[in-house]
């Protein structure tokens, strides 16, 4: 893997750069997340080293695809007036809305408000998630649907 790393990791760089749109921190995360995987998967890693770029440069793609997918799927995320903005009575029901959100929000496991708070607060990909709690990523996008039904279902 370090002679993978070294060999291919800046060519890597430059291909993720290109597919999105020159962003180097988003690049830099797919890099690490390119190389995460081959490391994870390193048993099929191909001993030539051109078979290897190819094989990490797929990678990289798929990773990349499944990063604009997970932004796509996102919803928009809209801000809450200012309780100072609201008047009347719309501070009212801005103030019994962040009540029954926060009501719906105690009823949820702990992994359930931590998946959210790292999807939704944190801005953090499923993916990204799923390896800083350690859990798959279907894990990840399963306790998401399931805190988000239950949140809708309680603010209905």
């Amino acid at each position: 893997m370090e002679i993978a790393h070294r060999n291919h990791s800046q060519a890597l760089f430059t291909y993720l750069r290109g597919l999105n749109r020159h962003e180097p921190q988003l690049a830099e995360d797919l890099l690490q997340e390119t190389m995460l995987k081959a490391w994870r998967h390193r048993d099929s890693l191909p001993v030539e080293d051109e078979r290897a770029r190819r094989w990490l440069f797929t990678i990289a793609r798929n990773i990349t695809i499944d990063s604009v997918r997970s932004r796509k799927a996102k919803p928009a995320e809209v801000r809450l007036a200012d309780a100072g903005d609201a008047a009347g009575g719309e501070f009212m029901d801005y103030t019994l809305s962040l009540q029954a959100m926060r009501a719906a929000f105690e009823q949820l496991s702990p992994m359930q408000r931590t998946v959210l708070h790292e999807l939704y607060v944190e801005g953090r990909a499923a993916d990204e998630v799923a390896v800083r709690l350690g859990v798959p990523v279907g894990t990840v996008k399963s306790r998401a649907f399931y805190a988000l039904r239950a949140v809708r279902k309680a603010m209905a």
